[in-house]
C-alpha cells in the first residue's frame, strides 16, 4: 500500500484541506509621461497594492506598471515582465482596471 502525505487540518467534526491562495497582481498603464498622468498612475498602484494585500483569499503579487507607452505598442517593460510570470505559473490572476489597460489592439490583446 503505498501511503500519500496531505496537508490538511483535523478538527473533532471533520477533515478540512486548506484553500490555496490564489496569486494575484495588478497591471496599470498610462500612456503619457505627463505630471497627472504619472499621479494617476501612482494612485493605481496604491489602489491594487491595498485592495489585494488585504484579500485573505489572495497571494499578493506586486502590480505592474508602464508609464507613457501606449497600449498599441507590444513592448512594454512592465506589461511583459508580468506575462512572463504569468507564463511560468507564478500568477494565477491579474487584475486591471479595463481591458484597454492590456491593448488598444484586439490582435495584440489575444
Amino acid at each position: 500500500m503505498k501511503v500519500r502525505n496531505i496537508n490538511i487540518v483535523n478538527t473533532k467534526e471533520k477533515i478540512i484541506e486548506p484553500l490555496k491562495k490564489i496569486r494575484v497582481c495588478g497591471y496599470v498603464r498610462v500612456s503619457t509621461d505627463a505630471a497627472l498622468q504619472i499621479n494617476s498612475l501612482e494612485n493605481q498602484v496604491d489602489y491594487y497594492k491595498n485592495k489585494l494585500q488585504k484579500n485573505p483569499d489572495y497571494e499578493f503579487c506586486g502590480v505592474f506598471k508602464d508609464a507613457g507607452i501606449s497600449g498599441n505598442r507590444e513592448n512594454r517593460p512592465g506589461f511583459q515582465e508580468m506575462i512572463k510570470k504569468a507564463n511560468e505559473n507564478q500568477i494565477d490572476l491579474i487584475i486591471t482596471k479595463s481591458i484597454s489597460r492590456f491593448a488598444r489592439n484586439t490582435v495584440l490583446l489575444l
